[in-house]
């Protein structure tokens, strides 16, 4: 190989990474908005006492939280959610959803 064959591979490497990087932080500010509006519409159909429950619940349970999450969006979406969720509804609809506690029990012979 010469010289001007190893710049031209250098040159398009160089042209594929910048893409990639491109098509990264486009991703990237795609998801940033999308996550921006969620927090939106939670915002806006939450109170604040219901708003800190789910965050301390996406602390430890963030499969639950995310769920609960997509299912209020979609109702506002859908246009079947018409009033703020309160704190205590909100943990009606977590009692429903949340994982089943298994109760261990050891027995000694």
């Amino acid at each position: 190989m010469d010289d001007s064959e190893l710049e031209e591979i250098r040159r398009r490497r160089m042209l594929e990474l910048q893409r990639q990087g491109q098509q990264q932080a486009a991703a990237e500010e795609q998801a940033k908005r999308m996550d921006e509006q969620r927090s939106a519409i939670l915002r806006s159909v939450l109170t604040p006492e219901a708003r800190e429950r789910l965050g301390t619940v996406k602390i430890a349970y963030p499969d639950v939280a995310r769920l609960v999450e997509d299912q209020l969006i979609a109702l506002v979406s859908s246009g079947r959610l018409d009033k703020e969720i309160d704190d205590a509804t909100l943990r009606q609809i977590l009692r429903k959803l949340a994982p089943k506690r298994r109760e261990i029990t050891i027995e000694r012979k």
